[in-house]
């Protein structure tokens, strides 16, 4: 499977369970789910916000709509900004997930211009698409266009020199320890300009 053809790549790890559907928010659990982070009771998050425990209890419970005068109250009494009423917040709990490869074990996708090897190929739901490629390309001509995909790339090289192509920029040669982060739905290619081919590490955030 070629870079070239990298929407596959970001498909496999989606297909094994990633998901682009978000959940919609319920603004009466995420202001309890604030209150109680704060030990607070329904009287004490009252007397912050200067609303009525039974409005305050109807807005938890989804039996009314705030209006945006009680919005502005409900934020200021929680300490929060009235936009982070509306977003999820950021999981603060360590889920225990963690994938190891060991070298030369994760998953390999050979083409005639690169070979990819997956990594962390046991964890599903991943936010990023990490996998360590062998260059054997030598030239932009191998190459059928630009490679193009949704998201953004991290480019680290291993082993070698390569010289990376980009739509936007002039060709720049790169060697062990030199890295790029990039815009990846802008055209890119790499080819090895060492001796032997060359290996770099790539890292996709998935979108």
């Amino acid at each position: 499977m070629d870079h070239g053809q990298e929407p596959s790549l970001i498909r496999l790890a989606r297909e094994s369970g990633e998901s682009d559907v978000v959940a919609p928010l319920d603004l009466g659990q995420r202001v309890r789910d604030i209150r109680m982070g704060r030990d607070w009771t329904l009287e004490q998050a009252a007397q912050q916000t200067g609303l009525a425990r039974s409005t305050l209890s109807k807005i938890e419970n989804g039996l009314m709509s705030p209006t945006y005068d009680a919005l502005k109250k409900l934020a200021t009494g929680l300490e929060i900004s009235v936009p982070q009423l509306f977003t999820p917040p950021n999981s603060r709990d360590a889920n225990g997930r963690l994938a190891t490869t060991k070298a030369g074990e994760g998953t390999s996708h050979p083409t005639t211009t690169y070979e990819h090897e997956m990594l962390a190929g046991a964890l599903t739901k991943k936010a990023m698409l990490p996998y360590r490629s062998r260059v054997r390309a030598r030239s932009i001509d191998e190459f059928e266009g630009w490679v193009r995909h949704d998201g953004e790339e991290f480019l680290l090289v291993l082993t070698g020199v390569i010289k990376l192509y980009t739509e936007f920029y002039e060709p720049i040669e790169m060697a062990r320890g030199d890295s790029a982060y990039y815009d990846a739905t802008m055209g890119h290619n790499v080819i090895s300009v060492s001796q032997d081919d060359a290996t770099i590490l790539w890292v996709t955030l998935m979108t």
